[in-house]
C-alpha cells in the first residue's frame, strides 16, 4: 500500500469517528481546479458528495457569486481554542498564539457565513463534476 493511500485511509477513518465533528469550507474554485485527469477529479468530487452525507461533517463551498467580506485564503485548520495550522507556500505553521487562533478562527467564521450547503452545495459539485467532460 503507498504511503498516499494510507493516508487517505486514515483520514477517512477520522472523518468517519461520530464522536468528532467536523466544518469544512471550501472556496468553488478549488471544486475546478484539474488536479489530475478527469477520473481522478471524478473520484475526489464523488468524495465530497458522501462525506457531505455523514451526519458529524458540516460542508460549505464559497460560491464565485458570493459577497465578499474576507480574502481567499490558504488553507488552514482550526482544531480547537488552542491550536491553529497554518499553511504556505514554504511551510506549515502551527500557532497557538491566543491571538492567531482567534484571527483564524474569525476568518473561518467569516468564510463560512458566505458559503452555500447542502442541495445548493451538491449542485456546485454536481456542476463540477459536469464540466469534467
Amino acid at each position: 500500500m503507498s504511503d498516499a493511500v494510507a493516508a487517505r485511509m486514515r483520514r477517512n477513518a477520522v472523518l468517519g469517528n461520530a464522536s468528532r465533528r467536523f466544518s469544512f469550507v471550501l472556496e468553488e474554485s478549488v471544486l475546478r481546479y484539474r488536479f489530475g485527469g478527469a477520473e481522478t477529479m471524478a473520484a475526489q468530487l464523488g468524495h465530497l458528495l458522501a462525506v457531505m452525507d455523514l451526519q458529524n461533517v458540516a460542508l460549505g463551498i464559497v460560491p464565485f457569486s458570493a459577497q465578499r467580506t474576507v480574502w481567499p485564503m490558504p488553507t488552514f485548520t482550526v482544531f480547537d481554542d488552542t491550536r491553529v495550522h497554518a499553511d504556505t507556500l514554504d511551510a506549515a505553521s502551527a500557532l497557538t498564539q491566543p491571538s492567531q487562533v482567534e484571527l483564524y478562527a474569525r476568518a473561518f467564521e467569516r468564510l463560512s457565513q458566505g458559503a452555500v450547503r447542502g442541495a445548493a452545495a451538491r449542485s456546485l459539485i454536481a456542476g463540477a463534476l459536469s464540466s469534467l467532460d
